[in-house]
């Protein structure tokens, strides 16, 4: 009884380590991104594609309503998986610190100084009494001095950089598809059809153009786009990946 009631201790408080050197309740951040909804980024030679399985709970909701894709600055877009709450939080927070940099700087931000700005908040969470982690992982994408750049954030705040990755739920499977299709030095049109087939990879049904969200960081304009659900349509159609209707029965009864 007294080893389950130091167990509990260390599971309850998110300042104290453990005997073997685990915080708790970050660790549990961790499996709340995992039930979230997957995010996938990818760096290409011509800019950063972020794309989200925003699929919604019932037909009734509006597709609309699923934010999953979000504009931090003109050059930056932000991707999530996890508690879109804590998510609005986090971009919130990440927006406000690109304005202050405009404004006392006069220029834009970087990618990684932005990303870095953003796990040292996190990271502050970690060490709090009386507060929890954010039980969420983005993925900030952008272009940096000419060059795309491609970040993740972990729930304990450590920032890691990547040519592609997958966050949310299946990441294992979704990262291992990556892995085997990244090609270094593709375009940005072929980064948006190997995100939307690393998400089509864990699916057998198919993708809807409202169920995806897509967005680029293009490397000649430097501007943050979000693709239209005919854009992604013709992106699935293209690569036979748009989901089929189901037949209808029209026998009487």
């Amino acid at each position: 009884m007294q080893g389950q009631a130091q167990q509990q201790a260390y599971d309850r408080g998110i300042t104290i380590f453990s005997p073997d050197g685990r915080l708790y309740q970050v660790e549990y951040a961790r499996e709340a991104v995992k039930r979230g909804t997957a995010s996938i980024g990818i760096r290409t030679a011509d800019g950063v594609v972020l794309a989200a399985d925003k699929r919604s709970r019932s037909p009734l909701m509006e597709p609309t309503s699923v934010e999953k894709i979000h504009k931090a600055d003109d050059h930056i877009g932000i991707a999530s998986a996890g508690h879109v709450a804590d998510a609005r939080q986090l971009i919130d927070y990440a927006r406000r610190q690109t304005q202050v940099n405009r404004l006392r700087y006069g220029e834009q931000i970087g990618i990684e100084t932005l990303t870095k700005e953003v796990t040292d908040y996190i990271q502050q969470y970690t060490q709090v009494g009386g507060a929890r982690p954010f039980g969420v992982a983005l993925l900030i994408g952008g272009m940096e001095n000419g060059e795309p750049r491609l970040y993740e954030t972990d729930p304990s705040g450590t920032p890691y950089e990547w040519k592609a990755v997958a966050i949310g739920a299946e990441r294992r499977d979704l990262q291992d598809y990556l892995e085997e299709n990244y090609v270094e030095g593709a375009d940005l049109a072929g980064g948006v059809s190997l995100a939307l087939e690393t998400l089509a990879s864990t699916d057998d049904e198919g993708l809807e153009p409202d169920g995806v969200g897509v967005g680029t960081v293009d490397a000649e304009t430097g501007e943050f786009h979000r693709l239209s659900n005919e854009e992604i349509e013709s992106y699935l159609t293209e690569h036979d990946l748009l989901a089929s209707e189901e037949p209808t029965d029209d026998s009487e009864e």
